[in-house]
């Protein structure tokens, strides 16, 4: 019996045979006339974890083993990054790298290699991962490291799930203090001022920034930088140091239903930005918060892909190098500034060195994310900035990608280079039948 499955962005829809086996000991691929991927908490935004049939790994949740010395977790692949706050940040350890929701599993965020707000500082996920175990479309269970199977390791990470199914998992952890951030918000009057406060704050472990992709002339790109660090205990003002290392409460707001299609168009979308942009404070500001907010903050709203509507929405995320990255970047904003597409989620990072390797996206440069609803005006204005960003050198994330053409995949990433990890009558998804085409 198929199910219907769809991933965070709500698009596509996709009918499927959804197995969800208890443990990964002794797990075997179904034979059959299909593929299959596996799917964690579904929170890629659009057709990478959906297949005909699908492994739901949410039951292989299991902390096997950590070490308080070195911060070695080991634990399978489908443990959440909530799950591993939630019982080591009492005990001083957080996440070595986290995305902007903790409702993932450590096996999505391998497939994805994810990255945070501190990729200049300490690399995607895949740097502080020791080894993985992983099914192959063989049959086999294969350990991973750096050192041993190197190379299904490097296309593992970032793989999309493409190489097996991971079914442990070993990284470290980093020590803590504390639950909190010192953050600093500064305030960027312009595109070129705010690339000048990446570059002149680039000793902080953690850097993003909002950027108003509406705005156009001298305030084109616009925005809103915020720095963080992990706070010391003796940062922390008195009354926090009763509790220092404080758990996020479950979200407590909802969209309860989907908005109707015309609730976010182009003059919401700049009403908001307007309003963001300027309730924050004029000279930048120093203050002490949770690690819930600077991190995940919408995260403590339940079920927000909702304001998007039925039709869903799509992530647009792509990365462009730093030489020739700023007039790239001005050339990116001004289009969608001029097509009135615009985004009321606009994150703008800079990462840094990177090794290619693969399907890996971060590489150093400047790289921006964009949340649209889904339309065919939208998917042509993605068209054109695809090829803008393929001019540039640069390439798009593809585990926020729903609908970009093979040719252009091709022009972006060494495919051929990755297809020997590949076997498409085992492994495969909507979206690498879509690309590796």
């Amino acid at each position: 019996m198929k199910t219907e499955v769809t991933n965070w962005g709500k698009y596509p829809i996709k009918k499927a045979e959804l197995i969800a086996p208890s443990s990964p000991s002794g797990f075997i691929i179904p034979s059959g006339s299909h593929p299959f991927i596996a799917r964690g908490m579904g929170r890629c935004y659009g057709d990478s974890a959906l297949s005909e049939g699908i492994v739901s790994t949410l039951n292989w949740n299991k902390l096997l083993h950590f070490s308080p010395e070195s911060g070695l977790l080991i634990c399978e692949s489908g443990v959440t990054f909530e799950d591993i706050i939630r019982v080591f940040l009492p005990k001083g350890f957080f996440l070595p790298v986290t995305p902007g929701t903790k409702f993932i599993t450590v096996g999505g965020a391998i497939a994805s290699d994810i990255h945070g707000k501190n990729h200049h500082s300490e690399g995607t996920f895949s740097k502080h991962v020791e080894w993985l175990e992983i099914l192959t479309p063989q049959g086999n269970r294969a350990r991973c490291s750096r050192s041993e199977n190197a190379e299904l390791f490097n296309a593992t990470c970032g793989g999309m799930g493409l190489t097996g199914i991971i079914t442990q998992v070993a990284f470290r952890l980093k020590k803590v203090e504390t639950a909190y951030i010192r953050q600093k918000t500064v305030k960027a009057k312009n595109l070129d001022h705010l690339l000048d406060l990446f570059e002149e704050n680039k000793d902080y472990t953690y850097s993003v920034s909002w950027a108003d992709c509406l705005s156009k002339g001298n305030k084109l790109g616009r925005g809103i930088l915020y720095l963080g660090e992990h706070a010391s205990l003796l940062e922390l003002p008195e009354k926090l140091r009763r509790h220092p290392f404080k758990i996020h409460n479950p979200g407590k707001l909802s969209v309860p239903f989907d908005f109707p299609s015309f609730a976010l168009n182009p003059l919401t979308v700049k009403a908001f930005n307007f309003l963001y942009y300027h309730k924050a404070p004029g000279r930048p500001f120093e203050n002490v918060v949770h690690y819930d907010p600077y991190f995940y903050p919408l995260d403590a709203i339940l079920h927000w892909n909702r304001i998007y509507g039925k039709r869903g929405f799509t992530q647009y995320q792509f990365v462009i190098p730093m030489e020739g990255g700023r007039e790239g970047m001005k050339k990116i904003l001004g289009e969608i500034a001029d097509s009135g597409q615009g985004s009321f989620l606009a994150v703008l990072k800079v990462f840094g060195k990177e090794e290619a390797r693969h399907l890996l996206f971060p590489s150093e440069g400047y790289t921006l994310a964009l949340d649209f609803p889904v339309s065919e005006k939208v998917f042509r204005l993605l068209d054109r900035l695809d090829a803008m960003v393929t001019d540039l050198g640069g390439k798009i994330y593809l585990t926020k990608d729903v609908r970009l053409k093979s040719e252009t995949f091709r022009n972006m990433y060494p495919v051929d280079e990755f297809k020997p990890f590949m076997d498409t009558r085992v492994f495969a998804s909507e979206q690498s039948e879509r690309l590796f085409t």
